[in-house]
């Protein structure tokens, strides 16, 4: 990528008549806060359609989040690393269950607990939404030649520090 202006460049921000600024960003971090926020805008909207009425965005992080996990795991360890109240994740794991996407079963070390575990079909669900992500992240990328995507990824990774 070189330097000279692009057609998408924004105009620099002017304040108006109450001082207030109006008009593209001022300086390359506010450039980089406001693209970031509207591919990240823009991204939430695909995954919003994608879901459709199939499920919740709170949903699809919750089977995530198990299908991550090395084993069934209790409501209130899902609540912790969801970062949410554990009753906002018994309604996600009621409604998932409903749905046969997860499965409660007894804790084998303390049988008064229980644990939650993905189902097969949940796994699919995920599968299938994963896909269809895949495919909206390739839309987006395929505006870039390989070479615009390699450098763009290589400086996403040195922006987030994750060389």
């Amino acid at each position: 990528m070189d330097d000279a202006p692009h057609d998408d460049a924004r105009p620099a921000a002017q304040p108006d008549a109450a001082g207030a600024r109006t008009g593209g960003p001022t300086s390359p971090s506010e450039e980089f806060l406001e693209l970031l926020h509207d591919v990240l805008r823009s991204v939430r909207r695909e995954a919003s359609e994608l879901l459709g009425h199939e499920m919740t965005p709170g949903q699809l992080r919750l089977l995530r989040t198990l299908d991550r996990c090395d084993r069934p795991r209790r409501l209130g360890e899902l609540a912790d690393v969801l970062d949410v109240a554990p009753r906002s994740v018994t309604s996600k794991v009621d409604q998932a269950e409903e749905d046969g996407w997860v499965r409660r079963v007894p804790d084998p070390a303390d049988r008064r607990a229980t644990l939650v575990e993905l189902t097969e079909a949940g796994r699919a669900q995920l599968a299938r939404l994963s896909d269809r992500r895949q495919e909206g992240a390739r839309a987006r990328l395929d505006v870039l030649t390989s070479d615009e995507q390699r450098q763009l990824l290589g400086l996403l990774r040195r922006v987030a520090r994750r060389r």
